[in-house]
């Protein structure tokens, strides 16, 4: 039999998930997203090639598998669109592997001008957002009034719909904040385009993955954003409008839970966040400094740079803990290779109390202060390093550290960019059955 695994980000999103779906892609016949939409952006490096995509699976880039893109998405028909062809000029002929869910809602040009609108209004207190329309695609999705890709098919009803919609979507733009109203034209504009390729993607994919399963196939469900930007279980308000966390994979896809038999978080060496909200160890110094420029820490949607930290193992437990993960997979060891010392978090300071765990209110969150404990560097390269014994002594140790801080075994350690430059320590998943869904 094959297995059914989940990949996603422990900390704040950014942790290199789409290159461990790559890696792990080679023994797979499908990946699956089933949250967020194109507001994630996972970058892959191949033989020197850098690809981004930020809603097609990682998993596009091997030839044969199969990718999902679960109703717990929320799709922009231009932005797929785009993605489909960018690719194309690689040679990788994404729209004949890809199936879509037509309960997938879409995200459509009002939502991008309520987006932007409403961060433009808060001003210093904006949570961060792309400005893309995740946001208000899923309030409408909860407040019963989306379109979903299954609504493309009637074209004239769709137009009806619409209409309704903006008249209501309109109101808030111009009345509430004072921007400029969305016409049909310009939504119409942004599907026509898109219409017949998502059409001909449109699959129930809950029967595809079940069809998989029977027939003994490895599927990998990968997450988008990172656990603590869970819209229950993250730093709320600072959060994105899906849930990010394992119990997603669930909703977002179909797939029940105890079909799942592994559950992966890829995790930084180190921290990092992208946009406002609490961050206990980010450092406004050199090394902050330093770990940005090294690491690189630009976010591959926006380009926005990083803030930068040191790695804490409060975040940590609680990622263990609502995800159930029974893995890690560690990230960008090699940026800390310049280092003279390291420090992980392993408490926090709360009104003169030490505490284990992130508190609920964001408000108690900013005040916590890091705890630390100190451990020596390395002061030598592991950039490429694939076998464990070659890692420096302190780097070994750094790592021991972390896997028992967390109490989660450490089965893939990343030192570098690059797809070879992995180290496996557990082997995650076997050669599934070559299957296809009809």
């Amino acid at each position: 039999m094959g297995k059914s695994i989940v990949i996603l980000g422990s900390q704040w999103g950014d942790e290199g998930k789409g290159k461990m779906v790559d890696l792990l892609t080679e023994k797979a016949q499908a990946v699956v997203r089933f949250q967020g939409g194109h507001n994630a952006g996972h970058t892959l490096v191949i033989n020197g090639q850098k690809t981004v995509l930020h809603l097609i699976p990682s998993g596009i880039l091997h030839e044969g598998v199969q990718c999902f893109i679960g109703q717990g998405v929320v799709v922009s028909p231009k932005a797929l669109l785009e993605e489909i062809n960018s690719l194309a000029k690689q040679g990788v002929e994404a729209a004949q592997r890809l199936k879509i869910s037509p309960a997938a809602t879409l995200v459509l040009p009002y939502h991008v001008a309520l987006d932007k609108a409403n961060e433009a209004r808060k001003g210093r207190q904006a949570i961060g957002t792309t400005g893309r329309g995740i946001g208000p695609a899923y309030e409408d999705k909860v407040a019963r009034r989306s379109l979903r890709v299954c609504d493309l098919i009637d074209l004239n009803t769709f137009k009806e719909r619409c209409e309704h919609i903006l008249q209501y979507h309109n109101a808030v733009l111009k009345h509430y904040y004072e921007a400029e109203p969305v016409t049909l034209n310009m939504v119409l504009e942004d599907i026509m385009p898109a219409r017949e390729t998502l059409l001909s993607m449109m699959s129930d994919i809950r029967v595809d993955l079940q069809t998989l399963r029977q027939n003994g196939a490895n599927i990998i469900f990968e997450g988008a954003q990172g656990a603590l930007l869970d819209i229950d279980h993250g730093t709320y308000p600072y959060v994105t409008s899906s849930n990010t966390t394992a119990g997603g994979v669930a909703t977002g896809s179909g797939f029940g839970p105890l079909y799942l038999d592994e559950v992966v978080g890829v995790t930084k060496a180190y921290c990092t966040r992208v946009g406002g909200g609490p961050f206990p160890t980010e450092l406004l110094d050199e090394v902050g400094q330093f770990l940005g420029k090294k690491g690189q820490e630009f976010g591959a949607t926006t380009g926005r740079a990083r803030r930068c930290g040191w790695f804490d193992v409060c975040v940590m437990r609680r990622s263990v803990e609502v995800n159930s993960l029974s893995s890690l997979a560690i990230t960008k060891l090699d940026v800390l290779d310049e280092l003279d010392e390291l420090k992980i978090c392993t408490h926090y300071k709360l009104k003169g109390d030490k505490i284990s765990h992130p508190p609920v209110t964001h408000e108690e969150y900013s005040a916590c202060e890091p705890v630390y404990e100190v451990m020596p560097g390395w002061k030598s390269s592991t950039l490429g390093i694939t076998q464990e014994a070659d890692l420096p002594e302190n780097a070994r140790r750094y790592l021991a550290r972390l896997e028992a801080l967390v109490g989660v075994p450490i089965a893939l350690i990343s030192t570098g960019a690059e797809r070879e430059h992995t180290i496996e320590l557990k082997k995650i998943l076997n050669e599934g059955a070559n299957t296809k869904v009809a």
